[in-house]
């Protein structure tokens, strides 16, 4: 997903849910098919997930796979829980998007 597309999966505020294992709709195999180099480099084949975010309209939730070399690297996952199916991926660097890297 680009940038503008991505941040059009936002709602208003972001909330965090569990991350408890319990899925909408399963969507590993789509993560497994994202290409290599969409990770720019980055390892996330441990498939840990510490952080779920949805949109507070309930649209949308951001699962975010942790990366081995950097607390703050994740790639996203965005599933659209309207239509039950997997909306892209997004290599999100939190230090880039803040300006601290």
């Amino acid at each position: 997903m680009d940038e503008v597309t991505f941040r059009s999966t936002f709602g208003q505020k972001m909330q965090r849910v569990a991350a408890s294992g319990d899925v909408p709709f399963p969507f590993w195999s789509y993560a497994d098919t994202i290409p290599k180099e969409d990770f720019q480099g980055y390892d996330c084949s441990e498939g840990s997930v510490q952080w779920v975010w949805r949109g507070d309209d309930g649209r949308f939730e951001h699962v975010l796979i942790d990366t081995k070399e950097d607390p703050d690297v994740f790639m996203a996952v965005v599933l659209d829980l309207q239509k039950r199916q997997v909306a892209g991926h997004r290599l999100l660097d939190l230090k880039l998007e803040y300006g601290l890297r």
